[in-house]
């Protein structure tokens, strides 16, 4: 789902970073507010987990690539304003150090999977999930269908944002200028593979990592929870 440089007009790089910018600065101040002691070597840790399973990389017809998130983890747990530092700074350090995704496309990178994806997924997830206890397998549930949801979400948006560029900019005979699929070639190829394969990845690692932490460490995942809130 990384975007390369080239492939967005540096008009719309320019309007994805104005749209990311407000949403990273009113992040770090509720993660002053929410972050604690107990917290904050959990975000690294989820942090890093994220960077590590994007790099798994599954190629998508037209330079991107699909692969899992998680995201949608890292806001059932902590909360999507905390979702959204800690999957924008694996980003940074992806595009900047490893070239996985542009820097002028940064921006659009991060708020497709920073933002879109963890709000969308929170969401759902506590749509599913509802008053039900914390140990309810309801919860787990909820929490694999929202990350199933959440990376598709990202998908979309990346996709729009491809397509809308042949039609944006291109020469006077109509060849364009960066990518070259339109909104009808985009969308379905990028749904394709997140639907059958990102996707599906993303719901197991989201549900079973969330599985495996309130097995292993109930009283910190549980304190944590009830605590996670926009």
């Amino acid at each position: 789902m990384h975007i390369p440089d080239g492939y967005l007009s540096p008009q719309t790089c320019a309007v994805m970073y104005a749209a990311s910018a407000p949403l990273w600065f009113v992040a770090a101040q509720k993660a002053k507010k929410a972050l604690t002691s107990k917290t904050v070597p959990l975000l690294s840790v989820f942090s890093a987990f994220s960077f590590v399973i994007m790099m798994f990389n599954v190629p998508v017809p037209g330079g991107t690539t699909a692969h899992a998130v998680g995201g949608v983890l890292m806001a059932v747990v902590l909360g999507p304003w905390a979702a959204v530092l800690g999957v924008s700074a694996a980003l940074f350090i992806q595009a900047v150090f490893f070239g996985d995704g542009g820097i002028l496309a940064f921006g659009a990178n991060a708020f497709n999977m920073a933002i879109v994806m963890p709000f969308a997924g929170y969401w759902v997830y506590r749509i599913i999930a509802g008053s039900s206890p914390v140990d309810s397998p309801r919860r787990l549930i909820g929490a694999a269908i929202a990350g199933y949801v959440g990376i598709n979400a990202a998908a979309l948006f990346t996709a729009v944002e491809f397509g809308i560029q042949p039609g944006l900019f291109h020469t006077a005979d109509g060849t364009p200028l960066y990518c070259p699929y339109n909104i009808g070639q985009a969308i379905p190829a990028m749904l394709f593979a997140h639907m059958t394969v990102a996707g599906v990845i993303e719901a197991i690692v989201t549900g079973g990592v969330l599985a495996f932490m309130k097995k292993t460490m109930p009283e910190v995942i549980t304190g944590i929870e009830k605590e996670a809130k926009i």
